[in-house]
């Protein structure tokens, strides 16, 4: 549950938070507040105890609020999983107090990461080593959470002549830009922008992991499965909305509800499930599966939400929340990895078993 100042700000900034109305800014300091971002961490690390599944909830439940409050938690969030995933215990003991009390934005800079790892693309941030570090020249074309208030990025850097490996990097680093904010359809203030790098240099004390091809795919059921809380919480507001609509009536739409729900809240254990006892090390693509379904489960009940509500839905004084949740369910398929490079990549496994 979250505590009911954060559910009331949310609730009355969800649609300034969408539109690009309410300031970026704020919302990290909303959510350190109410004491989100320790869910899921060791007490030993400053955490409030629990699991990654519990960390799945409390994202599911901002979503169910505000989706783009949520897609800032979840690359805050993400971001801290690194760390907690990192060797580099001195850099991990320096950066997750001011990111657990919300005073540091993290950026996870990891989704071009993640389609290298399956073959999608290359690498676009390229480093050349020398005697302190790394010299880095490239550009993350989408990023979200590079609050200008003070960030950290986490980035799969090539190594000229060696191999990849994953980087800390602190908006400081001289050489390093910030594009102005991206502007998108919606969740609008999640700081969400591309960084170019040119001739930006780093110290080995920011190196997270030496081997990308290690690190990456033992941070990916993390990573994904807390994106996956996005779609959770989205699909079951609208299906929420669904009920209040219905009131008990008797219909089709009451038997689509009740299918619904119960795919959403099977596959949602599923995922649980697959987090804890760590299946999705060795099988991702049941993780991808489960992704491409809780996808399609949150368009289905927004349609659903809108089946229900009929013609109010179009009047704004009644449907601004509907359609927020619409441009929401727009975004779920295609935030990285998308549906279609999910689904290539099962193809592809498929072709070669």
């Amino acid at each position: 549950m979250l505590e009911p100042a954060l559910v009331t700000w949310l609730d009355a900034q969800a649609e300034a938070l969408d539109l690009g109305h309410c300031d970026p800014q704020t919302v990290l300091a909303q959510l350190a507040a109410a004491q989100v971002l320790r869910v899921g961490i060791d007490q030993t690390h400053g955490g409030s105890g629990g699991t990654v599944a519990d960390a799945v909830e409390t994202i599911a439940n901002v979503a169910s609020h505000s989706l783009a409050a949520a897609f800032v938690f979840w690359g805050q969030r993400a971001f801290i999983e690194y760390l907690l995933h990192s060797p580099n215990a001195a850099l991990r003991e320096r950066l997750l107090p001011a990111l657990l009390s919300g005073a540091l934005a993290g950026a996870t800079g990891l989704s071009n990461a993640m389609k290298y790892l399956s073959g999608i693309e290359a690498l676009q941030v390229k480093g050349l080593a020398d005697d302190q570090g790394w010299t880095l020249n490239g550009r993350l074309h989408w990023v979200t959470n590079l609050r200008k208030g003070g960030f950290v990025v986490a980035a799969a850097i090539e190594e000229e002549g060696g191999s990849p490996f994953v980087l800390a990097i602190p908006d400081h680093a001289v050489g390093l830009t910030r594009s102005d904010d991206l502007q998108l359809m919606g969740l609008q203030s999640s700081n969400t922008a591309a960084l170019n790098f040119e001739q930006v240099a780093i110290s080995r004390d920011w190196l997270l992991h030496e081997n990308a091809k290690q690190f990456l795919p033992a941070v990916r059921p993390a990573f994904l499965g807390l994106q996956c809380a996005m779609a959770i919480g989205l699909a079951r507001r609208s299906l929420a909305e669904v009920h209040l609509h219905l009131q008990g009536a008797r219909s089709f739409l009451g038997e689509a509800l009740s299918v619904l729900h119960e795919r959403l809240e099977y596959t949602v254990s599923e995922l649980k499930r697959g987090l804890l006892d760590g299946r999705f090390l060795s099988q991702p693509a049941a993780l991808f599966k489960l992704r491409i379904t809780l996808a399609e489960t949150a368009a289905d009940a927004v349609q659903l939400e809108l089946q229900a509500s009929g013609g109010k839905a179009y009047l704004s004084a009644y449907g601004a929340g509907f359609a927020r949740r619409w441009r929401e369910s727009a975004f779920v398929p295609i935030v990285t990895p998308s549906l279609v490079q999910l689904r290539a990549e099962l193809q592809r496994q498929a072709s070669a078993a």
